[in-house]
């Protein structure tokens, strides 16, 4: 497994005013931080295309309109509609070591008593003060709270040990 160099941020999702805007759903942990993004891209025949972003701004405190480098028509906007946008990492601002949800799902999960696979981590949920590792076993599921006393490591090369409790797997 390894980082992911240019993570999903983003979605076009309409155009937006009359001259190539488009609205975008960001991706991340806040509008503004994808309003900051210098270049975003795309795929266009299986290969990533980079977009210079001329202009941005945060739209109702949950979307952003942008203006990119040549689409100038409203008509070119909406040939964008539905496109997925990727920034580089380090324009994310992520620090080192940090990992994204992306490059975790798919990770082996290990019980930390005897080193035994129990599963594949499948999602990571937020419901609210902390995240929850959803982890696929051979009997169902598994649903983790992120924290220390559950979770004892997480690297993207190993995967991520746990010490459940009594009851907390299937």
């Amino acid at each position: 497994m390894a980082y992911i160099a240019y993570p999903e941020c983003g979605k076009i999702i309409n155009t937006h005013g009359c001259r190539g805007g488009v609205k975008i759903e960001p991706w991340c942990d806040s509008p503004a931080v994808f309003a900051a993004l210098p270049t975003v891209y795309f795929k266009e025949n299986g290969e990533l295309r980079a977009v210079r972003v001329l202009r941005s701004a945060v739209l109702c405190g949950r979307f952003v309109s942008a203006e990119l480098e040549g689409i100038t028509t409203m008509e070119a906007a909406d040939l964008l509609r539905g496109r997925i946008l990727y920034a580089k990492r380090e324009d994310l601002g992520i620090p080192a070591g940090v990992l994204l949800v992306a490059e975790l799902i798919g990770l082996p999960v290990f019980h930390e008593a005897d080193g035994r696979e129990i599963g594949t981590l499948t999602d990571v949920i937020h419901p609210g003060a902390t995240d929850i590792y959803v982890i696929k076993t051979d009997r169902g599921e598994a649903m983790v709270p992120v924290v220390k006393e559950f979770v004892r490591s997480v690297d993207i090369d190993k995967g991520i040990v746990i010490s459940p409790i009594e009851g907390m797997l299937p």
